[in-house]
């Protein structure tokens, strides 16, 4: 099982700086004084650090950000790595320091001369995050990772303190592994024993098969799957960390391992990015590991519906008619919308046995969101103001961007089918929208409910402050975020 990279936290040893090998990477701002471990560098240096620090390329740069003194004279380091951080600063900027040391990462080693900083937890959280590599597909010669050491004046304090941001670090790592693994590897079957391993942390992990979902009822969620050799499953995690009698937060996500579209086919170009359109689930899958490794005090529930959506001899057709396991017909107009008919089947179900206090729903459901919001912010929906702002709150202090978009009778009013109770898409414009209409359907009445539209955030095409191209595992650290401040005794 992938975990982020080790880091180890160590008293700091400014005499051990001279021997250190691989790379070093020191804290400093042109406006403060040096830290007792940058003067040291800088006598070993023969006053390079100063002067760099004192350069206008060093002021240039902007919080967070670093430079490199390559091969420093009286030192046996490759590199001197210098971050431009003041003693008082943010956590989002902590964090950015943290990455800019993780892409200084040698084979050789980093150490990171942290100090007394009060902040190297978040340091540490952001090296973590960035550090992140997926690499299991490529055969060539693998450069190892190199060993992380943080040296600062607390230990044990700082040790413990990151503790929790480890946790949620690994949620992180997961989901992104998940997204970035490719749809011959990640099929339904995988998908499902990678959730159901989790029981080894304390999760309750159980596996509905197709017969079972043909026994609910689940019409919309198995005519999805039925072009497809890989069975669709739903998978429930369960989390009881809290009170016996406290109602679970209920977290759905959207796990088509691969979508082509189904008969309403996608065009060949980009086609194969969508192995990601299973991050909806990949996201639940993180936060419920992330909540039992730091054995959070809340009860909550993970609930993915996992299928791939394939044109087959036997796959759903436009015009089809499905019953959900609500009991309402939609008409499938295109097999392409079909995310929503996952989780609207796994929606009813998670409410209808766990009774739940609210629920999130996560899904890459629609390119109009994209279209709305680019790649800096998720789409959220919501139809209790107090639970989205909740939401909104711990999205921003963690840096993930979400932004409430409107839902409303308009929208819903495009669903009306000539044959069925509703149709599964309802033309182009306010498309984000109008999915989530479709969705607010199958929430029960007085349901506190939040939809994400994660299209846009699950995967990046470029490197990202905490992550580099590829998976982001967006929303693992907003949702942790929501559950520690608002859920936990």
């Amino acid at each position: 099982m992938p975990h982020p990279i080790r880091i180890d936290f160590a008293a700091t040893d400014l005499d051990a700086l001279v021997t250190c090998s691989g790379r070093i990477a020191v804290l400093a701002d042109p406006g403060q004084a040096l830290s007792p471990g940058a003067r040291r560098l800088d006598r070993l240096t023969k006053g390079a650090v100063a002067r760099a620090v004192g350069s206008d390329a060093f002021g240039r740069l902007k919080p967070g950000e670093g430079m490199d003194l390559a091969y420093p004279t009286g030192l046996s380091a490759e590199a001197l790595h210098l971050i431009r951080l003041a003693k008082k600063t943010d956590i989002a900027t902590a964090r950015k320091a943290g990455a800019t040391a993780a892409r200084a990462l040698s084979p050789q080693g980093l150490t990171l001369l942290a100090e007394g900083h009060g902040l190297a937890a978040e340091m540490a959280f952001g090296l973590a995050l960035r550090a992140y590599d997926f690499t299991p597909h490529k055969t060539g010669e693998k450069k190892p990772a190199g060993s992380v050491t943080l040296m600062v004046s607390t230990p044990e304090a700082v040790a413990a303190a990151a503790a929790q941001g480890a946790a949620v670090a690994e949620g992180v790592v997961f989901a992104r592994d998940l997204v970035n693994e490719p749809a011959n590897i990640l099929t339904t079957h995988d998908f499902a024993a990678r959730l159901a391993a989790m029981q080894e942390l304390g999760l309750e992990v159980e596996i509905l098969e197709e017969e079972d979902l043909f026994r609910l009822g689940m019409g919309a969620l198995l005519g999805v799957g039925q072009g497809s050799e890989s069975p669709s499953k739903v998978v429930v995690m369960q989390w009881r960390g809290g009170a016996a009698d406290q109602a679970p937060l209920v977290l759905v996500g959207k796990g088509v391992v691969f979508d082509t579209g189904g008969i309403s086919i996608k065009p060949a170009g980009g086609m194969e990015e969508m192995t990601m359109d299973m991050g909806g689930a990949a996201t639940v899958a993180g936060v419920m590991r992330t909540l039992a490794l730091r054995q959070a005090k809340a009860n909550v529930v993970g609930l993915v519906g996992l299928v791939e959506n394939m044109p087959d001899g036997r796959a759903q057709r436009p015009g089809d008619v499905v019953r959900t396991m609500k009991g309402d017909t939609v008409e499938v107009i295109n097999t392409d919308a079909e995310g929503r008919l996952v989780l609207a089947d796994v929606l009813w179900y998670a409410q209808d046995r766990f009774k739940p206090s609210g629920v999130i729903n996560l899904a890459t459901l629609t390119g109009a969101i994209i279209v709305a919001l680019g790649h800096d912010f998720a789409g959220t929906f919501s139809n209790d103001d107090s639970f989205c702002d909740a939401f909104l709150a711990a999205a921003k202090a963690e840096g993930e961007g979400a932004w409430r978009m409107p839902i409303g009778e308009g929208f819903d009013q495009r669903l009306k089918s000539r044959i069925a109770d509703m149709t599964n898409v309802g033309g182009r414009d306010g498309g984000a929208s109008v999915a989530a209409a479709f969705l607010q359907r199958f929430i029960r009445p007085g349901m506190p409910w939040i939809h994400l539209d994660i299209a846009g955030t699950a995967l990046s095409k470029k490197d990202q402050t905490l992550s580099p191209k590829g998976a982001t595992g967006w929303g693992v650290m907003a949702l942790n975020r929501l559950i520690r401040d608002g859920y936990e005794a």
